[in-house]
């Protein structure tokens, strides 16, 4: 049996074992913290009866007028839990915090490389909105899909309209 909770500072500190994955981003402990400061309800964790954190989804909603929207700024579920559903649980939960919010759409980047993410992101129900070039810096640069999935608010689907030309992220605004 699964617990979704909230994330705590506490568990800043029991965290590791999910970021191994190289394909998740792991950001300084004062980003975490921003995020638990400025959007509590958006940050949840996946624990297992026995305690052991599971993954975690950690987000926000950010944008103005028709661009208000749910973002998912992390999605991460340790390889020992994986093929549970867990990440659609998390996702299914953002998802319903950004209905309550009246948000248009949800909205996330994935590395165009990760094919397990950007189909389980598909079968959710999420489309490859754009592409961005050069989104992940590191050895090797690499780009982004930003995949959407409209809410019920946005009746007429404008928001999940695809670009047809890669953009880069100094030509985007990002709220």
């Amino acid at each position: 049996m699964t617990t979704l909770r909230p994330f705590t500072c506490d568990d800043l500190f029991k965290y590791n074992n999910v970021n191994f994955d190289p394909l998740t981003e792991t950001y300084g402990l004062s980003f975490y913290t921003q995020y638990l400061a400025k959007w509590p309800e958006y940050f949840q964790l996946a624990e297992s009866p026995s305690g052991h954190i599971m993954g975690y989804i950690m987000g926000k909603v950010e944008g103005h007028m028709d661009n208000w929207h749910g973002h998912v700024t992390a999605l991460t579920v340790s390889p020992d839990y994986r093929r549970l559903g867990l990440a659609g649980l998390l996702m299914n939960f953002l998802e319903d915090i950004s209905e309550k919010k009246r948000a248009y759409f949800v909205d996330l980047f994935v590395r165009k490389s990760n094919k397990v993410a950007i189909n389980m992101y598909k079968n959710l129900g999420y489309i490859i909105y754009r592409t961005i070039l050069e989104y992940y810096s590191g050895d090797q640069d690499e780009d982004a899909y930003d995949m959407r999935k409209a809410l019920s608010r946005d009746v007429n689907k404008k928001s999940v309209i695809p670009y047809t030309q890669p953009v880069r992220l100094e030509d985007i605004d990002m709220n």
